[in-house]
């Protein structure tokens, strides 16, 4: 009995060191896209109004994260390759409108 329960409490560890580089590799693409819209207003090749969208994009992905660690310990895996598909997409969109001629 004391052994199947550290048993668990090993392998719950486990998973939640696993967990851990899946979440920062979230955070910093996040951080990375976020410096990629300041840096396309900065020069110019985004307008206020993309801005403001992409802006509104990253937030959505960032409450959509949060909500979903509040339900339990962590990202489930279908969350965390929903919040990729997220970014995904915002990483085309930004793409897009840094390299849309606009100014």
């Amino acid at each position: 009995m004391i052994g199947l329960k550290l048993f668990s409490l090993v392998a719950g560890a486990a998973l939640l060191v696993a967990a851990t580089p899946a979440d920062a590799r979230i955070n910093k693409r996040q951080a990375n896209q976020q410096t990629r819209i300041s840096k396309g207003v900065a020069n110019g090749n985004v307008t206020a109004r993309e801005a403001n969208r992409l802006q509104r994009q990253q937030g959505r992905i960032a409450t959509y994260e949060a909500h979903s660690r509040t339900d339990g310990p962590g990202l489930t895996r279908a969350e965390r390759a929903r919040l990729n598909k997220m970014q995904n997409r915002a990483s085309k969109n930004i793409r897009r409108q840094r390299h849309d001629r606009q100014r």
